[in-house]
Parts: structure tokens; C-alpha cells; sequence
């Protein structure tokens, strides 16, 4: 083993599943890929809700106050939203999604790969165990975390990339890039960060990730990509607190 294994499995698992997911998305009605993508999307948000509700962590009350964790997320979604418009981010994410579409084109439709791509992406990125797993990879504590989510998110691959084709494939870049760069910073700086701080961070992703539910139904259109700077302002929210309160 070495540090990284788990970043490697994860994007290969997230490669395999997807070509699995395109050679069943073909030969399934258009009336089962949507079923398919209802099903992920609430099973997204199962995933979403349980990873919102340790808000209510005890370690991070204890850290910040019994009323604050709550404001915090809060506060770091306003903010993080408002860096991530102004950054356009989101806009940046489709326009990549759409410029790799047209340098690999098989006939698929731009719509659908962004879509794929987008919407693989986040689910595959936002949420603790990118973060816990690649932070506990990088300081050489093992992979377990980042093997259980290469599991789970070669499974996801599979539903995604039946209704939404090779865009998925191509998120296996942004989980290269964003779990190797926390495996990096892991490996680098050490235990980058305390437990409340991870807890603040964890509950934001799950926030985010109902964004990525309501996409997936076709509830709503969340700009989920212009919100990734909230998972860097909860924690920042968070050791703001306690330098205050101490």
C-alpha cells in the first residue's frame, strides 16, 4: 500500500463503472434511465440529509456555542455562494465539461454529457468522506474511508452513466484532482484540521449535496459548483468561534 492508493481505486472504480453504466444505459428504455436517475437522486438525498444532521454533532456545540452550528453552516453557504458567483464557478465547470464533450465527441449530446459530468461530480467530490478519507490517507492512517466511497460511488457511476453517458467518466478527473490534492495537503501540513472543524465542514457538503438531490429530480437547478467555497468558509466560520470564545 501507499499513500494515494485510495484516490487511485476510487477513480478507477468511477472509470469502470461508468463503461459498464453506457454498455447497460443502451440496451434500457429511456423510461428506466430516468427511473434509474429518480432513484439515485433520493437515494442522494438520504445521503444528504444523514451528512446535514451532524450539525447537531456535540463536538462542534461544544467548540462554538449550543446555537451557533447551525448559523455557521449557514453563514458559510451565504458566503461560499457568493464567491462561488462571483468566481463563476459553476459556468467555469460546464464550459470544462462542455469543452472536453467537444474534444471527445461520440454523438452524444452537450446537455447530457455536462449534465453527466456536473452533476457525477459533485456527488463524487462534496462530502466528508472525500475530505476525512483523503485527509487520513495523506497522513498514512490507511484508505479504508476512501475505499468504501470507491464502492459506493462505482455503484453511483453505473446508474449515472446509464442515463447520462461519458460525461461521468470524465468526473473521474475532478476526483483525481480534488482527493489527490487533500491527500496532498494531508501528507504535507499534517492533521490539517480538529474534529469540530471537520463536523462544520461534513454538515455543509450535506447541505450542498440536497442541492444535487433536487437537480437529479428535476426539482430544482441548483448552482451547486458556486457553493464549493462554503466547504472552505465552515471551517474558517468555525475556528473563528472558538478564537472568540476563548
Amino acid at each position: 500500500m501507499f499513500i494515494g492508493i485510495g484516490t487511485v481505486v476510487n477513480v478507477a472504480t468511477v472509470l469502470v463503472g461508468s463503461i459498464l453504466g453506457v454498455l447497460v444505459g443502451h440496451r434500457l428504455s429511456h423510461r428506466t434511465r430516468d427511473l434509474v436517475t429518480d432513484a439515485l437522486g433520493l437515494v442522494t438525498l438520504l445521503i444528504a440529509i444523514s451528512s446535514a444532521l451532524t450539525v447537531g454533532d456535540k463536538v462542534l456545540s461544544d467548540a462554538v456555542g449550543s446555537s451557533a452550528p447551525i448559523l455557521i453552516v449557514l453563514g458559510a453557504m451565504l458566503i461560499g455562494g457568493i464567491l462561488g458567483s462571483v468566481l463563476r464557478i459553476e459556468q467555469r465547470l460546464e464550459d470544462f465539461g462542455g469543452w472536453m464533450q467537444r474534444r471527445f465527441d461520440r454523438g452524444e449530446g452537450r446537455s447530457t454529457f455536462v449534465e453527466g459530468f456536473v452533476s457525477a461530480s459533485m456527488v463524487f467530490c462534496v462530502g466528508p468522506l472525500t475530505f476525512l478519507g483523503s485527509l487520513s490517507d495523506g497522513l498514512g492512517r490507511g484508505a479504508d474511508q476512501l475505499f468504501l466511497k470507491a464502492v459506493l460511488d462505482g455503484f453511483a457511476s453505473i446508474a449515472f452513466a446509464a442515463s447520462f453517458g461519458w460525461g461521468v467518466a470524465a468526473s473521474a478527473l475532478v476526483v483525481l484532482v480534488i482527493q489527490g490534492s487533500m491527500t496532498a495537503v494531508g501528507a504535507l501540513l499534517g492533521d490539517v484540521l480538529p474534529q469540530a472543524h471537520v463536523t462544520a465542514l461534513g454538515a455543509t457538503g450535506g447541505v450542498m449535496l440536497i442541492g444535487v438531490a433536487l437537480r437529479l429530480l428535476k426539482l430544482k437547478q441548483v448552482a451547486v459548483a458556486d457553493l464549493l467555497p462554503a466547504l472552505i468558509v465552515a471551517p474558517l466560520l468555525v475556528q473563528l468561534l472558538v478564537v472568540i470564545r476563548n
